[in-house]
Parts: C-alpha cells; sequence; structure tokens
C-alpha cells in the first residue's frame, strides 16, 4: 500500500509540475501594444452621417412581406443611394463607383501598384424588420435615428449600416488627408444579407470573378470586442471569425387520417412530431472543445487571470471541465456544436378537429466539421420513426460551413497589428462566427476572410442585435472608423 501511495504521489507532483510547466512556459500568441496616433475624426460629423442613414427603411422581407412593404423597400434604398452621394461626395467623385444588380453599390479605390491584390471591405445596406407590437419598448422610435445620450439609435446602427458608413467616413477621411493606396481598396455593399445574399453579394462577388479579381483579404461583419465574457480575462477579446457555421432549416411533417376530436386515434399527427422534436432537442449534436473554440481559449486564454490561465493552458487535462462550463451558456454552448433550434410548428385549424398534418421547421447552424448530410443523417437516427418525413426548408437552400481562415497566415498577423495599434488594450482570438454574413459569397476570392466588427460590446449590447433599442455609442462608431483608416494604410500603404 506504501509503495501504491508512493507512487500516486509521484505521479500527482508530476501533473503539477507538467500544468505548472505548460502554463509558465507556453509563449502567448498575443503581441505587445504597438504605438499609434489615432485619426482626426470629428465624432459629432460622424454620428450624423450615421444617424442621417437609419430614417431610410431598407428592411429586407421573407416571405411574410407584403407588396406594399417591398415597394417601400425598394423606395427607401433609392432614397439611400441619394442620401450617400450627397453625403460623401469625395468619394463619389475619387473611387469608381457601380450599382450592380438592383441596389448593391460596388466602391473601387485604384492602388498605384496593380500587382498587389486588392483588399476587400463587405458592409450590408439591408436591415431586419421590427417586431410588430414592440415599437412602444424602444427609448427612441427604430428608425429615427435620434442622436442621445451619446449613442446613435435605431435600426441598422449595429447591423450593419454602421460598417456602411464607418467605412466610407474611413475613405472619406483618408482621401482628405492624401492618402493614395499602393493595393487597391474595394467597398462592397450588399442589398439582402439578412435573407442571404442572393441578389446581392452573390451578384457582387461573381462580377469580381468575371473581372478575375482575387482578393488579398475579406472582412465583413461578425466578432467583436467582447467584454466580460470570458472567465477570467477582464480585457476586451477581439474575437475575429475565421470560419463561420453553416445553415440548414429541416422541415419534420407527420400526416394522419385526422377526423373528428371525439373519436381520437392512437397516436395523434401533433403527438408523433412532438415526440421527435423532444427526440432531437434532446440529443444535440456532440460537442468539440478542441476544434474552432480550443484554438480561440489557445490565442485568450494565455491573457486570464490564474488559475484560469491554467486551465486554458492545459485543455489535455481541462477540457471535460471547460466543456461542461461552455454548454451552460447558450451564447458559449453555440461556439461547441452544431446548433439545434425549433422555431417553427404548424398544426391544426379547429379544437374539435384531429389536424391530418402537423409540420415543424428546425434550424440547425453548422459548425465546420459537420456537414448538411451529416447532421440530416444524425436527426433520422435519433427520431428513428418512419412516420416522421424530413427535408430542407423549401426557399432555403442549405449552406455548408465555410473553410477556416488561417491564424497563421500574415493577413491574420495585420489584422492582429491594427488592434495592437488602435485597442493596445485587447487580446486577440480567432473564432468560429455563429450566424451568418455575405462573406461567404466570397470564398472563391481569397482564402483569408475575416468577420469582425470592430466595436467594444458587452452582453446587453449584443441582445440589441435584431432586437430591441438598438444603439452604437459616438465613441465606439468614431473608434470603428479609426481601426479602419489604420487597417487600410496597414494593408494597402
Amino acid at each position: 500500500m506504501g509503495k501504491i501511495l508512493k507512487s500516486l504521489g509521484l505521479l500527482l507532483l508530476g501533473v503539477i509540475a507538467v500544468l505548472f510547466a505548460r502554463t509558465i512556459l507556453i509563449p502567448s500568441k498575443q503581441i505587445a501594444p504597438l504605438p499609434h496616433t489615432p485619426e482626426t475624426i470629428n465624432a459629432d460629423k460622424v454620428a450624423r452621417d450615421l444617424s442621417g442613414a437609419i430614417p431610410f427603411r431598407t428592411v429586407s422581407w421573407g416571405p411574410e412581406g407584403t407588396d406594399a412593404q417591398r415597394h417601400a423597400t425598394e423606395e427607401a434604398f433609392v432614397g439611400f443611394r441619394a442620401y450617400l452621394e450627397k453625403t460623401f461626395p469625395q468619394v463619389y467623385a475619387k473611387l469608381d463607383h457601380e450599382v450592380i444588380g438592383a441596389n448593391n453599390l460596388l466602391f473601387t479605390w485604384k492602388g498605384t501598384d496593380p500587382s498587389l491584390k486588392p483588399v476587400l471591405l463587405l458592409g450590408h445596406q439591408d436591415v431586419v424588420p421590427i417586431e410588430e407590437g414592440t415599437e412602444t419598448r424602444w427609448t427612441h422610435p427604430p428608425f429615427s435615428g435620434q442622436l442621445a445620450d451619446g449613442f446613435i439609435w435605431g435600426r441598422g446602427t449595429l447591423d450593419d449600416k454602421m460598417a456602411v458608413i464607418g467605412l466610407l467616413d474611413a475613405v472619406d477621411l483618408l482621401l482628405s488627408k492624401g492618402f493614395q493606396p499602393k493595393r487597391t481598396v474595394i467597398l462592397a455593399f450588399g442589398q439582402d444579407e439578412e435573407v442571404g445574399g442572393l441578389e446581392g453579394a452573390e451578384k457582387i462577388a461573381q462580377l469580381l470573378q468575371s473581372r478575375s479579381v482575387q482578393a488579398e483579404f475579406v472582412t465583413d461583419e461578425g466578432g467583436f470586442l467582447s467584454t466580460g465574457m470570458m472567465p477570467g480575462v477582464s480585457v476586451p477579446v477581439a474575437m475575429i471569425g475565421t470560419s463561420e457555421k453553416g445553415y440548414l432549416s429541416l422541415e419534420l411533417s407527420v400526416e394522419t387520417a385526422g377526423g373528428h376530436s371525439s373519436v381520437p386515434p392512437n397516436a395523434s399527427s401533433i403527438g408523433i412530431l412532438s415526440g421527435a422534436i423532444h427526440k432531437i432537442e434532446t440529443h444535440p449534436m456532440p460537442a468539440h472543445v478542441h476544434g474552432p473554440i480550443g484554438e480561440f481559449l489557445d490565442y485568450a486564454g494565455s491573457s486570464a487571470r490564474f488559475p484560469m490561465r491554467a486551465v486554458f493552458k492545459n485543455m489535455w487535462l481541462f477540457g471535460p471541465v471547460v466543456q461542461h462550463i461552455l454548454e451552460s451558456s447558450p451564447d458559449t454552448n453555440a461556439t461547441l456544436r452544431t446548433t439545434t433550434a425549433v422555431t417553427i410548428f404548424r398544426a391544426g385549424t379547429k379544437d374539435n378537429v384531429m389536424p391530418g398534418r402537423a409540420a415543424a421547421i428546425v434550424n440547425f447552424r453548422l459548425l465546420p466539421g459537420d456537414t448538411v448530410a451529416s447532421v440530416i443523417a444524425h436527426v433520422r437516427k435519433v427520431v428513428d420513426d418512419p412516420r416522421v418525413k424530413m427535408a430542407p426548408m423549401a426557399g432555403e437552400p442549405p449552406v455548408e460551413p465555410s473553410s477556416r481562415s488561417s491564424a497563421d497566415s500574415p493577413n491574420f498577423k495585420l489584422m492582429q497589428k491594427t488592434l495592437a495599434e488602435v485597442y493596445p488594450e485587447a487580446v486577440v482570438a480567432p473564432f468560429v462566427f455563429v450566424a451568418a454574413t455575405d462573406s461567404k459569397h466570397y470564398a472563391s476570392l481569397t482564402s483569408d476572410i475575416y468577420r469582425f466588427s470592430p466595436l467594444v460590446m458587452d452582453a446587453d449590447d449584443v441582445a440589441r442585435l435584431h432586437g430591441t433599442n438598438e444603439r452604437i455609442g459616438v465613441v465606439n462608431f468614431a473608434r470603428f472608423i479609426d481601426f479602419y483608416c489604420q487597417l487600410i494604410r496597414n494593408a494597402a500603404d
């Protein structure tokens, strides 16, 4: 017994030694803050620029939209284009500008060295509708663009007119200082990102491809500088999306004979389908703590306080514990696995009639490594009921997860360098973006796509995206513009 205890003690000491050594000796992947003289940005002016863009109701409507609503959207796009031309006359005078398709905008700032690949900076003009019945919950009307309390309020201030206006303001400022890029800079603003980008970003990408354009890198909306979202890390974490999840809406349906509710069958269409949905929700796709989230923790973990730093530096031992912690929160659970969300359930027309058909829509966001086929196979295996039919939802073509852009790429290091200049207090980490962006349409143009919005945001700010009281801080927006000025200088000078 004594020998066993001694051996266990030596083993424990060895484990502790390895933990300590890895915590202390594995170098950080962060770079030191770099000197930077912020651009002289007129915060009031750029705030007014964004404020003036919000009243144009460039809403992307899904199947629920009426003809009148779609007509109003078309008029809003026309007005928005006129507003941009009036607000940024220098940009329109000095950059090539085109309207692609119905309402997509493409600006080309030609560089002096045509041998260099251009950089492609994205934004989208459209916004989501306001949920009916929530208008009175807004502190300021949702399409007012109100400037109040240090914020710009309204739909699009975070998603994504702030990128359209912010990029144009950045270029406008650099033009006013006489900056001339060596590398061509392209700005592309789609019209329908919120409904998939098939008439917007896809058409722009096809045009660029027809012109044989290959981009050095692409930036689009995505992660942000999060505060208070990572255990043990007190500074903002700049989450650069080097990949994004795929998309699958699966329709499950059950058909039965129906009939009068006074003589119900042993199994109703609703009951059968509800049982299938319960199985799907209680048997999610497996988690992958050593996938994209592992790379994120590897980068950000070195900035955590002890003992969390030791945990993140030793995922070989603490991986199951970290997975359990991350699974407990919906926000972090979404980074670990392909998620399952039951979003629509349709059945029944009258309280005394057994419905002959019940249908539900289950939305999956696919983690890189999973595929549309593997998710459908998983659902079939879990449900294991031939009475339940399933097929991708009509009108919503599935999208496979993106490939991952390498964090070892010089272009990722360029993003990291720019953040070390403009946000020296932050740490940088690659991660998988859990939503969908226009960037997927540009995958054929470059291997380096970065989904990142240089804004400092906490959990309350994130809840405003597609929600009530969307807003952006005036200072936050000015810093957004400073970041893109510096990124353009670093990439194109």
